[in-house]
């Protein structure tokens, strides 16, 4: 896409690139526009991996994140953001994968070949994840016209309208596949069947792909590997069947990839992850001492004011579910030495930064002591504990009275 834009005559040196994106395509563009020297904004809903986010900021992109329920039509959604900030950017220009012929062009011309080739030219199924249409219109039209008899199994996740509505799911958890409107490159005339897949068969796939056959593979992986096992029944013997892995696991380390994620999101039992089970699994009278504290977390001193650690509540469940720690123990058995602090002197900059990954931040401050034989000494004290919410109140109050 960025290719054939040089060709003709839109992108210039120094032009900016922006395009709505769950953020595979647009870290392909971000890559490009790095090599190129180009500026590069990606608009990408807030439910997509952190993962993407940070690759994309490591290669130079912009990221503006938009809130995920939002439909594609409305005017906060990544998509009409991105139109906007086209209007608002000299210079700028939405390559747009959801309507670029380029798009489906590249898979006609590369990816299908490699598949014909190292297939022989011979090819029975094709089981492939839809997204923007792309690689499946691409990959299917030239497999068509080289194997007239291939069938083409589109994938689409419960809760999107790309294989049929499902009234009564209209999210999903899976990225990179589905959508709540049908993209212009989209041929749907070319899928000779559609697969409705469940976020709780894709996930679970995903991880045996990895588990299993050493393929780091992501979600939407896991939705076609799920889709090809049940269609590829309808092969005979001696036949084949192609399913395009379209994402890697590096997006995803934070999601399906981590057993708490799974567990939060109903998709693994709290019990499968865990090799043992404490004596107390069942005897939640075990978990009362937890709601006998009134905040989240609070620091250990010494007696001189001095700081220790932290202890929070998460660490103390976790201790206490993993049988590494009782109740009665001292609480110097679950202190955590490892937090994020600032000083007095900070800016609010800084603090909004770290709070963006941690709960909380410890405000500490210098203070000179002065010992028995006459000399000082300089030690960190504290003064109190920020949350994201505390910096919220103050930013929300302060707008508030500064247009009153």
């Amino acid at each position: 896409m960025v290719e054939d834009a040089e060709k003709t005559g839109i992108l210039k040196p120094g032009d900016t690139i922006i395009e709505p994106t769950s953020g595979n395509t647009g870290i392909g563009l971000a890559l490009a526009a790095a090599v190129k020297g180009y500026r590069c904004i990606i608009t990408m809903p807030e439910r997509m991996s952190n993962e993407k986010v940070d690759v994309l900021r490591a290669l130079g992109g912009e990221i503006v994140r938009t809130p995920s329920s939002a439909a594609f039509d409305s005017p906060e959604s990544h998509i009409v953001t991105a139109w906007r900030l086209k209007r608002e950017i000299p210079n700028s220009h939405i390559l747009d994968q959801y309507r670029n012929a380029s798009n489906p062009l590249a898979h006609y011309d590369t990816t299908a070949e490699e598949i014909l080739e190292q297939c022989d030219g011979k090819l029975d199924m094709l089981v492939a994840g839809a997204g923007t249409g792309g690689t499946l219109t691409g990959v299917a039209r030239k497999l068509k016209e080289r194997c007239p008899n291939v069938k083409i199994v589109a994938v689409d996740p419960e809760g999107s309208i790309l294989g049929g509505s499902n009234e009564n799911k209209t999210s999903f958890e899976v990225e990179g596949i589905g959508h709540d409107f049908i993209p212009t490159v989209l041929d749907r005339s070319l899928v000779d069947m559609w697969y409705k897949s469940t976020d709780l068969e894709t996930f679970t796939m995903s991880r045996k792909l990895v588990r299993e056959e050493g393929l780091l593979c992501g979600g939407s992986s896991g939705s076609a590997m799920a889709a090809a096992v049940k269609m590829a029944r309808q092969l005979e013997a001696g036949q084949r069947c192609v399913v395009i892995l379209a994402d890697s696991v590096r997006n995803y380390m934070s999601k399906f990839l981590s057993d708490k994620w799974m567990c939060e999101k109903g998709f693994l039992s709290p019990e499968e992850p865990m090799d043992f089970k404490p004596w107390w699994w069942n005897m939640t009278k075990t978990i009362d001492i937890l709601k006998e504290k009134a905040f989240d977390q609070a620091p250990v001193v010494d007696n001189s004011g001095v700081i220790q650690g932290m202890v929070t509540l998460g660490t103390i469940l976790s201790s206490v579910s993993a049988g590494k720690a009782k109740p009665s123990d001292a609480i110097s058995k679950v202190l955590c030495k490892r937090y994020k602090q600032v000083h007095l002197t900070d800016n609010l900059g800084k603090l909004s930064q770290i709070l963006e990954t941690d709960h909380f931040v410890l405000v500490v401050h210098d203070h000179v002591q002065n010992k028995a034989d006459g000399s000082t000494c300089q030690k960190q004290m504290v003064f109190g504990i920020v949350t994201a919410i505390d910096l919220l109140n103050y930013i929300t109050t302060d707008d508030s009275q500064d247009h009153s």
